[in-house]
């Protein structure tokens, strides 16, 4: 039976015709069946997938040379666009559509041969932190089917979770990438934002958007973030190219360095963070046992002050949703979508009216009447402008922490993965959840969710590490060293 370990070995494995591609996938597909009662699936491409694993390993056998993801099997979330496959960001107010383009991101990978195995379930517009706002029903937690796997990327995180594909792609506004992948023990990466190209990701908040992965290593998340990475002609907002050189990323460069594991890092950790209330004090003992360790081996753990904490969540909040107002006008349910039927359509407002009702869910409509009170008149100063100025001085200040820091720890989450329903009637307490998270979206920097321990409930937790604007070189590296020295089970 194939068992995945990272995509170094399998592709050891193809060329040493152990394996085949067909047989991996057909693998997966049978995982996908035999774990349907997690939802993590909206739809799985079996057929075509299975073509494209003949084509790859005849492509093998001719000698041809082998693309740097050839044959990986790779999950998408549902809000990433990929040709002629439908897509509907978990919304019924998408209900039938097919993209008629691949994401910019999707076809980097096909162009190194991936196989794209299916779509995942996701909270619907990716508003949400327990995959439990999905027109599809809510994702399982493989490891407790009780819990929740975080949101909204939970099916992008439990097909990797669940074994269902070698990795998967999320997208990450305020966390959904990184707290997912804390609740289900595994490596969850959101780059700087403009690393990967946004075009064919359905948009939530434009300036804080920024497609993510779910790997079981750090060096299969460098590797995908390699082939994805770079300028786009249809996104404005990517970062060049870099040159060659330290700051390049480079799988070989970053992972080839004898020094990667014995370097010593400079590392800053918030005290308000660390000592907040609502964190879990199991989750806090075990941070500041690794700090502890952590500085007894060498590296500089310097505990600062960081009195913006209390403003991070509101400011998101803010900020998102009037983007979110803008950016969901466009399904009206005109030129494709969910349209109403309701009788009593009488003119074009009240065929707005009745179909988005019906076509956006509850959180999804909470939000865009929330963007739209911020942006309207009389209100739009007093808060839109504020928390834009409350951005500035975030950004301000994490560009002078990175000044003397070359990185900072912070928990993923509050606590490990809640019960699904437990905080379904208390948004407040939803949001509020999303503390740690949401920083990096903010201030567009690079962040990373490794998995380290397991709690004495029995579901992992992680660690949080976070670096400058477009330095995912020594998040990457840092992130494999305390994996491989310090991770507990």
């Amino acid at each position: 039976m194939f068992q995945f370990s990272s995509i170094a070995t399998y592709h050891a494995q193809l060329i040493q015709h152990t394996i085949s591609c067909e047989d991996v996938v057909q693998h997966y597909i049978t995982q996908t069946q035999q774990q349907q009662h997690l939802n993590a699936f909206i739809e799985v491409y079996q057929t075509e997938a299975l073509q494209q694993a003949k084509i790859l390993d005849e492509k093998r056998k001719s000698g041809k040379p082998m693309g740097k993801l050839h044959g990986v099997v790779l999950a998408l979330k549902d809000v990433i666009c990929y040709k002629n496959h439908t897509v509907t960001a978990g919304s019924k107010i998408l209900e039938g559509f097919t993209s008629l383009y691949s994401a910019t991101a999707v076809q980097r990978l096909l162009n190194e041969d991936a196989i794209i195995i299916g779509n995942c379930n996701c909270d619907e517009f990716a508003m949400g932190s327990s995959n439990e706002n999905s027109v599809y029903g809510a994702t399982l937690n493989a490891a407790d089917n009780t819990k929740v796997p975080g949101g909204s990327s939970g099916g992008s995180a439990v097909a990797v979770q669940a074994n269902m594909c070698m990795a998967s792609l999320g997208s990450d506004t305020g966390g959904s990438v990184r707290q997912p992948a804390d609740f289900c023990g595994i490596v969850g990466l959101k780059p700087s934002y403009g690393k990967i190209s946004r075009h064919g990701l359905i948009a939530y908040a434009s300036s804080f958007d920024q497609i993510g992965v779910f790997t079981h290593t750090v060096d299969d998340a460098a590797l995908l973030l390699e082939v994805m990475q770079g300028e786009d002609e249809y996104d404005s907002t990517t970062e060049p190219q870099t040159p060659k050189g330290a700051s390049d990323l480079n799988t070989n460069y970053i992972f080839s360095s004898t020094n990667n594991s014995t370097k010593k890092y400079k590392i800053a950790y918030f005290k308000e963070a660390l000592l907040h209330p609502s964190l879990d004090k199991e989750i806090q003992q075990q941070l500041f046992s690794l700090i502890t360790t952590l500085k007894k081996d060498g590296h500089t753990i310097d505990e600062i002050d960081f009195d913006l904490l209390e403003y991070i969540v509101p400011t998101y909040y803010i900020l998102t949703t009037a983007e979110a107002s803008s950016n969901l006008n466009r399904y009206d349910g005109v030129r494709y979508g969910y349209r109403s039927k309701n009788a009593e359509i009488k003119d074009l407002t009240n065929f707005y009216k009745y179909t988005r009702t019906e076509g956006f869910g509850k959180e999804v409509q909470k939000r865009i009447l929330l963007g739209t009170f911020v942006l309207s008149t009389g209100y739009f100063d007093a808060y839109f402008t504020k928390a834009q100025q409350v951005r500035n001085l975030l950004c301000a200040k994490t560009n002078t922490i990175f000044t003397d820091y070359e990185a900072i720890i912070l928990p993923t989450s509050p606590t490990t993965a809640f019960s699904l329903g437990e905080k379904s009637k208390d948004p407040i307490a939803m949001y509020l959840a999303d503390i740690y998270t949401v920083f990096a979206n903010l201030t567009g920097i690079p962040a990373i969710s490794i998995p380290l321990f397991k709690h004495t409930n029995s579901l992992p937790f992680g660690l949080q590490l976070l670096t400058a604007k477009n330095n995912e070189l020594t998040l990457l590296q840092l992130s494999k060293a305390i994996l491989q020295q310090y991770k507990t089970y």
